[in-house]
C-alpha cells in the first residue's frame, strides 16, 4: 500500500517513488537455503542507453513534454494536508520550498537563498530570494511563508507537519490563547523571516523551510481553528514551483504546465504529464514510447529487457526505504509484546523478499534503510522464521488453539485482517500459509487506496501492508512511535524506553551522539516491536536517452522538482 508517514516533517515528507507491496505471484512453500542479499554492500549501478536511435516513434513526436508515472493519487493537492504518499508526490512540482533535501539529507537553497542559525541552535533566519513570485504572477514573500507555518500550527490542523518536537515559540498561547499569531515567527522585511524555536533540532531547518503556500489565495478565509474551507482547494493548487496544474483526470493522469514565473526561469519542457501506470504495465508503456520514465521494479530479467531496449538509460539504487507490515497495537489481540514478536517469528519474510525482489532485496530488521548513516543491527533481535517459537509465544500470551486449529483466548478467535491496495500482494499467500499453521486465521482484505488510508487513519484495521516514504534522517522512521497523538501514531504504539530514546535522537546535531542513540533504540524496538519490519529494496529506473537531466530526476526525492525544472529534450 502506499501510505506516507504523518510524522513526516515538512520537507521530509517529500515522498519517494513509493511502490505498493505485491506486484508479484508468490508461492507458500517455505525458504529452504535462500542466497541472503547484504544490500549495505551494493552499490547505485548506472547503465547507460546502447542506441538511442532505438527510441519508438510515439516518444519521439511528443516534443513538448515529459511523461512519467504516477500510482494512485487522491487529489488532495495541498502540502501538509494530503495522506496518500502518491499526493506528496504530485505536489513537488507546483509548491517550491525554502530548503530542500538531498538523498544524504543534507539542505539545499530553494526559495531562500540563504540561512543562519543562532548559536543555541534554537532561531532560524531564512533569506528569500528577490522577485520570487507564485505562478499567477503574485509575488512570495516572508509574509506567505509565515502564514505557512501559521497554518501547520492551528489548533484545528490534524495532517502530517509535526511541530511538536520543534515547537515555534507562542505555540500554545496561540492555539489554546487569544494570541492572533506565533510570537516566535517575526516577519523584518519581506524577504527575511525570523523564527524561534523553544526545542533544538537537527531537522528543525527542514521543518521551517518547507513548502511555501500563498497567504492572498489561501489565507483570504482563514480564521483560527477553521480549516474546512481549504477542502475546495485541494484540486485548485497555487503554488511558487517550476510548474502548475494544469488538469488533474482522476484515475488516469495529472498534467502540469511551465511556470513562466518560475524563479530559476521557465523550464524548458513546456509540459510535464504524471500518468497512472500500474507496475505490471509500466515496461510495456515505456517499451510503447507512452512514456519517458517510470519505476520498473526489483526483477533482474527486467533489467535484461531494459538493457535490451536500447534507448534506455537505466539506474538501479538502493532505495532509502523500508516495506513492512503496520499493526494495529490498539487492539487486545495485538497489545501484547509476545504477539507481535510471534507475528515476527510465525512469517517467512525471506521468502516474500525472494518473491518479491528476485535477489534484489533484503529483509529489514531495522527501522532505518542500509543507505542511512545510522543503520546498525548491532545487538538487534533478527526474527528469522521460527513457527516453534512463535507457537510458544502465543501459548504463553494465552492463545491456545481450538479444535478447528485456530487460536482463541477468552472466547475470541485470533482472526486478524490484512488490508492490501494489491491483489497479488506476495505477503497473502505466504502469511495465510505460515501464519494458519501457527493458528492464526489470517483474512486478507484487497481495497482501493483512499478507502485504504480511510481505514488506517481511522483505527479500522488489525494489520496493513505500506512502505514508508523516503528516509532523509534516522527520526523519518520512527518518530509516531513516539508520541501519542493518534493523528501521527497510527499504530497506537507505547513504550516510556523508546519515547525517550526517539526524544534523545532529535537532541542533538552531534551524528556520532545520535548514532549511539539510534544504536539503543534499533535494539529496543527490536525487542518490543511496534510493526513487522518487511524489507530493503534495490530498484530500478529507466528514461529515454532523448531527456536530458533525466539522470538527475528520482520521482520523490527532494530535488526532484529542481531536476524537473532543468529537464530537456533532444529533438
Amino acid at each position: 500500500m502506499t501510505l506516507t508517514k504523518r510524522s513526516l516533517t515538512a520537507t521530509a515528507v517529500l515522498v519517494a517513488g513509493i511502490l505498493a507491496l505485491g506486484g508479484c505471484a508468490a508461492t507458500a512453500e517455505p525458504t529452504t537455503g535462500n542466497a541472503k542479499v547484504d544490500l549495505a554492500t551494493m552499490k547505485d549501478e548506472f547503465y547507460k542507453a546502447t542506441d538511442p536511435s532505438k527510441s519508438p516513434a510515439a516518444a519521439n513526436a511528443r516534443t513538448d513534454a515529459f511523461v512519467t508515472t504516477i500510482s494512485k493519487p487522491g487529489g488532495v493537492f495541498l502540502p501538509g494536508f494530503y495522506d496518500n504518499g502518491w499526493d506528496g508526490n504530485a505536489v513537488q512540482p507546483i509548491f517550491a520550498s525554502l530548503v530542500v533535501v538531498d538523498d544524504a539529507g543534507k539542505p539545499v537553497a530553494d526559495l531562500a537563498d540563504k540561512w543562519e542559525v543562532s548559536d543555541d541552535d534554537l532561531t532560524y533566519t531564512f533569506h528569500l530570494r528577490k522577485g520570487l513570485t507564485f505562478s499567477d504572477g503574485s509575488p512570495l514573500t516572508a509574509d506567505d511563508v509565515a502564514f505557512t507555518l501559521t497554518l501547520l500550527n492551528d489548533p484545528q490542523y490534524a495532517g502530517g507537519t509535526d511541530f511538536s518536537d520543534i515547537v515555534i515559540k507562542g505555540t500554545d498561547e496561540y492555539k489554546n490563547g487569544s494570541a492572533t499569531s506565533l510570537s516566535g515567527i517575526e516577519v523584518e522585511d519581506p524577504q527575511t523571516i525570523r523564527i524561534t524555536t523553544e526545542k533544538p533540532n537537527p531537522l528543525a531547518l527542514q521543518t521551517l523551510g518547507g513548502q511555501v503556500i500563498s497567504k492572498a489565495y489561501y489565507g483570504k478565509d482563514y480564521k483560527k481553528g477553521q480549516l474546512d474551507y481549504l477542502k475546495a482547494l485541494y484540486g485548485k493548487p497555487l503554488g511558487a514551483g517550476p510548474y502548475a496544474l494544469d488538469e488533474y483526470v482522476e484515475g488516469q493522469e495529472i498534467r502540469y504546465k511551465a511556470n513562466e514565473h518560475y524563479y530559476g526561469g521557465k523550464p524548458e519542457v513546456p509540459r510535464v504529464i504524471f500518468k497512472v501506470v500500474s507496475s505490471d504495465s509500466a515496461l510495456q508503456n515505456f517499451q510503447n514510447g507512452d512514456i519517458d520514465h517510470g519505476g520498473f521494479g526489483s526483477d533482474p530479467a527486467v533489467l535484461t529487457q531494459l538493457k535490451g531496449l536500447g534507448f534506455a538509460n537505466i539506474r538501479a539504487r538502493v532505495v532509502p526505504d523500508i516495506g513492512a507490515i503496520w499493526v494495529n497495537n490498539k487492539k487486545p489481540a495485538l497489545a501484547a509484546t509476545e504477539v507481535r514478536q510471534a507475528l515476527y517469528y510465525g512469517l517467512d519474510r525471506q521468502q516474500i523478499v525472494d518473491a518479491k525482489y528476485k535477489g534484489l532485496g533484503q529483509v529489514a530488521d531495522v527501522f532505518a534503510a542500509p543507505t542511512q548513516w545510522s543503520f546498525t543491527t548491532e545487538g538487534v533481535t533478527k526474527y528469522a522464521y521460527d513457527p516453534k517459537k512463535a507457537e510458544k509465544l502465543l501459548d504463553d500470551a494465552g492463545w491456545k488453539k481450538g479444535s478447528d486449529g485456530v487460536r482463541e483466548k477468552d472466547g475470541q478467535k485470533l482472526k486478524l485482517s490484512y488490508i492490501t491496495t494489491k491483489d497479488d500482494d506476495p505477503i497473502i499467500p505466504i502469511a495465510e500459509s505460515t501464519y494458519t499453521k501457527i493458528g492464526i486465521d489470517f483474512v486478507p482484505e484487497v481495497l482501493d487506496s483512499n478507502t485504504a488510508f480511510d481505514r488506517l487513519y481511522n483505527g479500522d484495521y488489525d494489520l496493513a501492508g505500506f512502505r514508508t516514504d523516503g528516509l532523509s534522517d534516522p527520526d523519518d522512521a520512527v518518530s509516531e512511535f513516539g508520541t501519542d497523538d493518534p493523528d501521527i501514531n497510527v499504530s497506537g504504539y507505547q513504550n516510556a524506553e523508546v519515547t525517550k530514546l526517539i526524544k534523545k535522537g532529535i537532541s542533538s546535531f552531534d551524528e556520532k551522539e545520535r548514532q549511539k542513540t539510534y544504536t539503543e533504540l534499533y535494539q529496543k524496538l527490536s525487542q518490543d516491536p511496534p510493526i513487522i519490519l518487511i524489507d530493503y529494496r534495490k530498484s530500478l529506473s529507466a528514461w529515454n536517452a532523448r531527456i536530458e537531466g533525466g539522470d538527475k530526476y528520482v520521482t520523490g526525492s527532494g530535488e526532484a522538482a529542481l531536476a524537473l525544472a532543468k529537464l530537456k529534450i533532444k529533438n
